[in-house]
């Protein structure tokens, strides 16, 4: 049955293309309610709680980890979603799922990853949250992965090279990837989670960076209008106020703005557009988007992240030290065929293999494993 609440454009679980591998219906769940589902209950998923953000997971309980972040990116996605008349389900299911194929030591760890696998086909975080789902997950006795609908595993697929693309059409023909291929658009619910992932990421790293003491808010307020925006309105509102109230408020005002910002550009450019049809929304453009004056304060806001946190001294030490246990590791089982568990000797992709293990590593284990094997204690 439609869900009439849910406009003409949206990804209805009803009309969804399907499973890769026939299931027969759940009788209280949805197709994307049980996605959502499969994912909270993976493996994957519950690794992400001791996976760095900025911050290793070791630095600071109050840091946020990639399974914080998704929940945030989930939360910012529903309350999106509902006012878009999107698909809850599936933007929450997309969110949460957005990061499973993320490395230890955030960015770092793909960077490395993928230097490592050059010679063996690259690695994409993007692309190996899709592997996630699809292959690595061992929990049910019919087939690999968790067997998610389409539009689950298409919002997965934020970014992918022409190369993969290509590579996986070969083995899907008209599948997820074919859209990276035809120029064609990701459902709605799928590019309302690429902003509010955006969204997340730049209002909690304020409130991390902060927090850590490498940035503060006298560098925010003189370097990016959208904080000192907010900042000077919640002093007019609460002159004194100082410290976690003040800094918390900022960012409360900042998200909100954003948020419904988000809702008046993308309602706007849905009525300019007017699709009746997931279909039609592919073949438009981009339709979920800030406003353009939101999105040139939002790069402001990132290029300050990035040169003031992302690069600052502090964190490029732990960057070195976290390159080098991921090198070390991969050599180490490159070199010694029998390193490797079981479930991953089992792939004759050895390369492929070892990165996948190490993908799925926490920062810990990381950190634990390669102070096994080499003796060196890095952190």
């Amino acid at each position: 049955m439609i869900d009439k609440r849910l406009a003409p454009y949206a990804c209805h679980p009803a009309s969804s293309r399907g499973r890769r591998h026939a299931e027969p219906p759940a009788p209280t769940r949805d197709a994307f309610q049980r996605d959502r589902d499969r994912i909270v209950h993976s493996t994957a998923f519950r690794r992400l709680v001791y996976k760095t953000q900025v911050f290793l997971n070791h630095e600071g309980d109050l840091f946020r980890t990639r399974l914080t972040h998704s929940l945030e990116v989930a939360q910012l996605g529903r309350s999106l979603a509902r006012s878009l008349r999107l698909d809850e389900d599936l933007v929450e299911t997309i969110a949460l799922a957005h990061d499973l194929g993320h490395t230890a030591f955030g960015h770092v760890g793909q960077d490395v990853l993928d230097d490592c696998m050059k010679p063996y086909g690259g690695f994409e975080h993007n692309l190996q949250s899709l592997r996630v789902v699809d292959e690595l997950e061992q929990r049910y006795p019919a087939f690999n992965g968790l067997n998610l609908s389409f539009e689950s595993r298409e919002g997965i697929l934020k970014h992918c090279s022409r190369r993969n693309a290509e590579l996986i059409e070969a083995r899907e023909p008209g599948g997820v990837a074919s859209r990276f291929l035809q120029a064609r658009q990701p459902s709605l619910e799928a590019q309302l989670c690429n902003l509010a992932d955006e969204v997340a990421y730049n209002a909690h790293d304020v409130d991390d960076g902060v927090r850590s003491g490498l940035i503060d808010l006298e560098q925010l307020e003189a370097a990016v209008p959208l904080v000192r925006r907010f900042l000077r309105e919640t002093l007019a509102e609460y002159p004194g106020l100082t410290g976690k109230r003040l800094l918390f408020e900022t960012i409360r005002r900042m998200l909100s703005a954003q948020v419904y910002d988000i809702i008046e550009a993308t309602g706007t450019a849905l009525a300019e557009a007017a699709p009746q049809s997931v279909d039609e929304v592919r073949d438009s453009k981009p339709l979920v988007s800030f406003s353009p004056e939101m999105r040139e304060a939002s790069s402001k806001l990132k290029r300050f992240l990035f040169a003031n946190l992302y690069r600052h001294p502090q964190v490029t030490a732990t960057r070195v030290r976290a390159e080098e246990v991921l090198r070390d590791l991969f050599a180490h089982y490159l070199g010694d065929e029998s390193a490797l568990p079981p479930e991953f000797e089992a792939n004759p992709d050895r390369p492929r293999a070892i990165a996948d293990y190490i993908a799925g590593m926490t920062d810990r284990y990381a950190l634990k494993e390669h102070q096994r094997l080499t003796g060196k204690r890095l952190f």
